[in-house]
Protein backbone atom coordinates (compact mmCIF):
# COMPACT_ATOMS: atom_id res chain seq x y z
CA UNK A 1 0.00 0.00 0.00
CA UNK A 2 0.83 3.57 -1.11
CA UNK A 3 1.23 6.04 2.01
CA UNK A 4 -2.16 8.38 1.45
CA UNK A 5 -1.18 11.70 0.78
CA UNK A 6 -3.99 12.81 3.86
CA UNK A 7 -1.66 10.35 6.04
CA UNK A 8 1.40 12.29 5.69
CA UNK A 9 2.83 13.61 9.29
CA UNK A 10 -1.49 13.44 10.65
CA UNK A 11 -1.88 11.92 13.82
CA UNK A 12 -4.82 9.49 14.67
CA UNK A 13 -6.10 7.99 18.07
CA UNK A 14 -8.08 4.80 17.46
CA UNK A 15 -10.42 4.10 20.84
CA UNK A 16 -11.87 0.37 20.58
CA UNK A 17 -12.03 -2.20 23.30
CA UNK A 18 -11.33 -5.24 20.73
CA UNK A 19 -7.54 -5.75 21.11
CA UNK A 20 -7.76 -7.43 17.24
CA UNK A 21 -9.41 -4.58 15.65
CA UNK A 22 -7.64 -2.23 17.35
CA UNK A 23 -4.45 -3.87 16.36
CA UNK A 24 -5.23 -4.17 12.87
CA UNK A 25 -6.50 -0.82 11.98
CA UNK A 26 -3.20 0.37 13.98
CA UNK A 27 -1.25 -1.46 11.56
CA UNK A 28 -3.94 -0.30 8.28
CA UNK A 29 -3.69 3.29 9.41
CA UNK A 30 0.35 2.98 9.83
CA UNK A 31 0.65 1.62 6.20
CA UNK A 32 -1.17 4.27 5.09
CA UNK A 33 1.20 6.82 6.02
CA UNK A 34 -0.61 7.75 9.43
CA UNK A 35 0.61 7.75 12.69
CA UNK A 36 -1.29 5.73 14.86
CA UNK A 37 -1.77 6.02 19.16
CA UNK A 38 -4.43 3.23 20.51
CA UNK A 39 -6.89 3.16 23.78
CA UNK A 40 -8.77 0.35 24.46
CA UNK A 41 -11.54 2.38 26.84
CA UNK A 42 -12.54 6.00 26.81
CA UNK A 43 -10.78 7.01 30.02
CA UNK A 44 -7.85 5.92 28.72
CA UNK A 45 -8.61 8.29 25.62
CA UNK A 46 -9.05 11.02 27.58
CA UNK A 47 -5.63 10.69 28.90
CA UNK A 48 -3.83 10.54 25.85
CA UNK A 49 -5.86 13.55 24.54
CA UNK A 50 -4.70 15.50 27.73
CA UNK A 51 -0.76 14.50 26.60
CA UNK A 52 -1.07 14.83 22.67
CA UNK A 53 -2.46 16.46 19.58
CA UNK A 54 -4.46 14.07 17.54
CA UNK A 55 -5.97 14.80 13.77
CA UNK A 56 -8.60 12.81 14.24
CA UNK A 57 -10.43 9.74 16.44
CA UNK A 58 -11.73 6.61 15.53
CA UNK A 59 -13.86 5.52 18.04
CA UNK A 60 -15.88 2.38 18.93
CA UNK A 61 -19.16 2.66 20.56
CA UNK A 62 -19.90 0.16 22.85
CA UNK A 63 -17.27 -0.31 25.38
CA UNK A 64 -17.12 -1.06 28.86
CA UNK A 65 -17.48 1.80 31.26
CA UNK A 66 -17.93 5.13 28.92
CA UNK A 67 -19.45 4.39 25.78
CA UNK A 68 -18.21 6.07 22.33
CA UNK A 69 -20.78 8.33 21.96
CA UNK A 70 -20.56 9.97 25.65
CA UNK A 71 -16.59 10.06 24.49
CA UNK A 72 -17.76 12.13 21.46
CA UNK A 73 -19.87 14.48 22.97
CA UNK A 74 -17.11 15.38 25.31
CA UNK A 75 -14.33 16.01 22.55
CA UNK A 76 -17.06 18.17 20.58
CA UNK A 77 -17.64 20.05 23.63
CA UNK A 78 -13.67 20.31 23.98
CA UNK A 79 -12.53 21.15 20.79
CA UNK A 80 -12.52 20.50 17.19
CA UNK A 81 -11.28 17.55 16.64
CA UNK A 82 -12.68 15.33 14.01
CA UNK A 83 -14.18 12.24 15.05
CA UNK A 84 -15.39 8.67 13.10
CA UNK A 85 -17.39 6.38 15.05
CA UNK A 86 -17.16 2.90 14.40
CA UNK A 87 -19.97 0.16 15.83
CA UNK A 88 -21.97 -2.89 15.00
CA UNK A 89 -25.24 -1.28 15.28
CA UNK A 90 -25.94 0.36 11.93
CA UNK A 91 -29.70 1.64 11.95
CA UNK A 92 -30.79 5.12 11.30
CA UNK A 93 -31.31 5.80 15.04
CA UNK A 94 -28.30 4.93 15.72
CA UNK A 95 -26.68 7.31 13.25
CA UNK A 96 -28.64 9.60 13.45
CA UNK A 97 -27.47 9.06 17.62
CA UNK A 98 -23.78 9.22 16.68
CA UNK A 99 -24.32 11.92 14.15
CA UNK A 100 -26.20 14.06 16.73
CA UNK A 101 -23.35 13.38 19.50
CA UNK A 102 -20.77 15.27 17.65
CA UNK A 103 -19.53 12.88 15.16
CA UNK A 104 -18.26 13.75 11.81
CA UNK A 105 -18.96 10.50 10.61
CA UNK A 106 -20.69 7.15 10.74
CA UNK A 107 -19.13 3.52 9.85
CA UNK A 108 -21.03 0.68 10.28
CA UNK A 109 -18.92 -2.98 11.60
CA UNK A 110 -17.87 -5.11 9.60
CA UNK A 111 -16.42 -2.59 7.37
CA UNK A 112 -13.83 -2.76 4.36
CA UNK A 113 -10.21 -1.14 5.55
CA UNK A 114 -10.70 1.12 2.25
CA UNK A 115 -13.36 2.54 3.00
CA UNK A 116 -12.91 3.12 6.85
CA UNK A 117 -9.47 5.03 5.19
CA UNK A 118 -11.23 7.00 2.19
CA UNK A 119 -13.55 8.18 4.36
CA UNK A 120 -10.81 9.53 7.07
CA UNK A 121 -9.39 11.40 4.27
CA UNK A 122 -12.81 13.01 3.30
CA UNK A 123 -13.14 13.97 6.85
CA UNK A 124 -9.86 15.69 7.05
CA UNK A 125 -10.06 17.23 3.75
CA UNK A 126 -13.13 18.86 4.95
CA UNK A 127 -11.46 19.71 8.11
CA UNK A 128 -8.81 21.51 6.28
CA UNK A 129 -10.56 22.99 3.54
CA UNK A 130 -13.81 23.65 4.97
CA UNK A 131 -17.15 21.72 4.32
CA UNK A 132 -19.17 20.97 0.91
CA UNK A 133 -18.51 18.44 -1.67
CA UNK A 134 -15.02 17.57 -3.14
CA UNK A 135 -14.88 17.43 -6.24
CA UNK A 136 -11.68 16.56 -9.06
CA UNK A 137 -11.82 18.46 -12.06
CA UNK A 138 -11.01 15.68 -15.34
CA UNK A 139 -11.69 17.69 -18.17
CA UNK A 140 -15.46 18.06 -19.09
CA UNK A 141 -16.01 15.24 -16.26
CA UNK A 142 -15.66 15.88 -12.61
CA UNK A 143 -15.65 13.11 -9.90
CA UNK A 144 -16.93 13.55 -6.57
CA UNK A 145 -14.86 11.90 -3.89
CA UNK A 146 -16.89 12.03 -1.04
CA UNK A 147 -20.16 10.29 -3.10
CA UNK A 148 -18.35 8.41 -5.56
CA UNK A 149 -19.66 9.45 -8.55
CA UNK A 150 -18.57 10.40 -11.65
CA UNK A 151 -20.48 13.81 -13.56
CA UNK A 152 -20.63 14.93 -17.17
CA UNK A 153 -21.92 18.65 -17.06
CA UNK A 154 -23.65 17.81 -14.12
CA UNK A 155 -25.36 14.60 -14.82
CA UNK A 156 -24.30 11.19 -13.46
CA UNK A 157 -21.96 8.66 -15.63
CA UNK A 158 -22.95 5.51 -14.49
CA UNK A 159 -20.26 3.10 -13.02
CA UNK A 160 -20.57 -0.11 -11.98
CA UNK A 161 -19.46 -0.46 -8.11
CA UNK A 162 -15.55 -1.51 -8.95
CA UNK A 163 -15.26 1.23 -11.37
CA UNK A 164 -16.78 3.59 -8.53
CA UNK A 165 -14.47 1.81 -6.16
CA UNK A 166 -11.01 1.75 -8.59
CA UNK A 167 -11.59 5.51 -9.48
CA UNK A 168 -12.34 6.77 -5.90
CA UNK A 169 -9.06 4.62 -4.46
CA UNK A 170 -7.09 6.82 -7.74
CA UNK A 171 -8.37 10.20 -6.74
CA UNK A 172 -7.90 9.73 -3.17
CA UNK A 173 -4.03 10.42 -4.19
CA UNK A 174 -4.23 11.78 -7.41
CA UNK A 175 -1.07 12.42 -8.99
CA UNK A 176 0.61 9.59 -7.26
CA UNK A 177 1.45 5.93 -8.89
CA UNK A 178 -0.66 3.37 -6.94
CA UNK A 179 0.85 -0.13 -7.44
CA UNK A 180 -1.23 -2.44 -9.52
CA UNK A 181 -1.09 -5.14 -7.21
CA UNK A 182 -2.41 -2.94 -4.29
CA UNK A 183 -5.36 -1.78 -6.68
CA UNK A 184 -5.91 -5.49 -7.15
CA UNK A 185 -5.93 -6.36 -3.23
CA UNK A 186 -8.22 -3.67 -2.87
CA UNK A 187 -10.83 -4.82 -5.31
CA UNK A 188 -10.31 -8.59 -4.90
CA UNK A 189 -12.57 -8.07 -1.25
CA UNK A 190 -11.24 -11.34 0.36
CA UNK A 191 -10.93 -13.05 -3.21
CA UNK A 192 -8.15 -14.00 -5.60
CA UNK A 193 -6.68 -10.29 -6.48
CA UNK A 194 -5.87 -10.33 -10.02
CA UNK A 195 -3.38 -7.44 -12.00
CA UNK A 196 -5.88 -8.68 -15.18
CA UNK A 197 -9.04 -7.65 -13.40
CA UNK A 198 -7.81 -4.22 -12.53
CA UNK A 199 -6.95 -3.98 -16.53
CA UNK A 200 -10.23 -4.46 -17.63
CA UNK A 201 -11.66 -1.64 -15.34
CA UNK A 202 -9.31 0.53 -16.25
CA UNK A 203 -10.14 -0.03 -20.02
CA UNK A 204 -13.69 0.39 -19.09
CA UNK A 205 -13.16 3.64 -16.94
CA UNK A 206 -10.98 5.30 -20.00
CA UNK A 207 -14.01 4.89 -22.60
CA UNK A 208 -16.07 6.78 -20.08
CA UNK A 209 -13.81 9.45 -18.67
CA UNK A 210 -11.08 10.10 -21.65
CA UNK A 211 -11.53 12.09 -25.40
CA UNK A 212 -9.37 9.19 -26.77
CA UNK A 213 -9.04 5.76 -24.66
CA UNK A 214 -6.20 4.79 -26.33
CA UNK A 215 -4.13 8.11 -25.19
CA UNK A 216 -5.40 8.75 -21.96
CA UNK A 217 -5.15 12.03 -20.40
CA UNK A 218 -6.59 11.72 -17.20
CA UNK A 219 -6.23 7.90 -16.14
CA UNK A 220 -2.46 7.50 -17.04
CA UNK A 221 -0.17 3.75 -17.16
CA UNK A 222 2.38 4.64 -14.77
CA UNK A 223 5.09 1.82 -16.29
CA UNK A 224 6.41 -0.93 -14.21
CA UNK A 225 3.86 0.76 -11.41
CA UNK A 226 0.34 0.63 -12.09
CA UNK A 227 -2.22 3.53 -12.47
CA UNK A 228 -2.05 7.16 -11.95
CA UNK A 229 -5.29 9.85 -11.70
CA UNK A 230 -4.19 13.05 -13.35
CA UNK A 231 -6.80 15.97 -12.92
CA UNK A 232 -6.45 19.25 -14.22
Amino acid sequence: MNASPAGRGRHLLVVDDDDRIRELLKEYLARAGFRVTAAGDAASARRLMSLLDFDLLVVDVMMPGEDGLSLTGWVRRAGSTPVLILTARGLADDRIAGLSAGADDYLSKPFEPQELLLRIEAILRRAGRGDGPRHISLGAHAFDLDRGELLLAGAPVRLTEGEAKLLRRLAAAPHTAVDRLDLALDAAEGGEASGRAVDVQVTRLRRKLEADPRNPRYLQTVRGVGYMLAPD
